[in-house]
């Protein structure tokens, strides 16, 4: 306990998934989180289960004027930030030929969008304090590596990771106690991943195509499998802390070897 007691942290998309980690791992280390999430029901769950004090605020993060009115409901709160973690997403499997104008926007907003309001507004509030902050933002496996059915999520994944390059040299460049960094997740088990791998399965019962049997629990390899949402809730909590002072600009792959190892995917 106390990794990161009394900073104030929002996470955005903490209603479920691994923004849900991100606030119940940053909670039981002393941190007073601030969720954020377009659902209601979803994000007063994962405030009480965070405890600790957390509150959650509904909040689009595509929309300028609402990171305003966050940012102000925060400190009016909470007195100050000190941590954001760039989260929210969503995700509509398509190859380059079959996304949609619309689906591709949509991806844009969410995450290019969200992300880019995020740091700037984060900047702007955490650099008022005087303490050291973090920002740190979430891409994905999908930035580094070629998938059919990733085409608009992964390029969206790929320009956040350059944004967290360049907010963080501009922060240090003007003097500012902020990091930036960046987590890339891999398959991870959440209801987003849940869900994508139950509509592949009925596509392909659909076509006739019957699913590969189970694989026997004592044949299962520990490498890459799924990740637990933890597993990127722990990641976000080291770099949100000071113990991660010296870390800047960094790409935290929390991927269990997927990315130099492709093949085993």
């Amino acid at each position: 306990m106390g990794r990161v007691e009394d900073k104030v942290c929002l996470v955005t998309g903490g209603g479920s998934g691994l923004g849900r980690a991100d606030a119940i791992a940053l909670a039981n280390e002393g941190a007073k989180v601030v969720i954020t999430d377009v659902s209601k029901e979803n994000g007063e769950e994962a405030a009480h289960a965070a405890g600790n004090g957390a509150i959650f605020l509904e909040h689009d993060v595509a929309e300028d004027d609402q990171w305003q009115r966050v940012i102000k409901q925060t400190l009016d709160h909470f007195g100050e930030l000190n941590v954001l973690v760039n989260n929210a997403g969503m995700f509509i499997p398509g190859t380059v030929e079959d996304v949609t104008w619309d689906q591709y926007r949509l991806h844009q907003r969410i995450h290019m969008d969200g992300a880019f309001f995020g740091i700037k507004y984060g900047i702007e509030t955490i650099k008022t304090n005087g303490k050291l902050g973090s920002i740190v933002n979430t891409a994905s496996t999908t930035a580094l590596l070629g998938y059919h059915t990733s085409f608009a999520y992964g390029a969206c994944k790929g320009a956040i990771r350059t944004m967290t390059s360049h907010a963080a040299i501009h922060c240090q460049q003007s003097r500012y106690n902020i990091r930036v960094n960046c987590i890339f997740p891999s398959v991870i088990q959440t209801p987003m991943i849940e869900k994508l791998y139950a509509d592949a399965a009925a596509a392909a019962k659909a076509r006739g195509v019957e699913p590969p049997a189970p694989v026997p629990p004592e044949e299962q390899l520990p490498s890459p499998g799924l990740g637990e949402p933890m597993d990127v809730g722990y990641a976000v909590l080291f770099l949100a802390s000071d113990e991660a002072k010296f870390i800047n600009g960094a790409e935290l792959r929390v991927d269990n070897g997927s990315v130099i190892n492709p093949a085993a995917l």
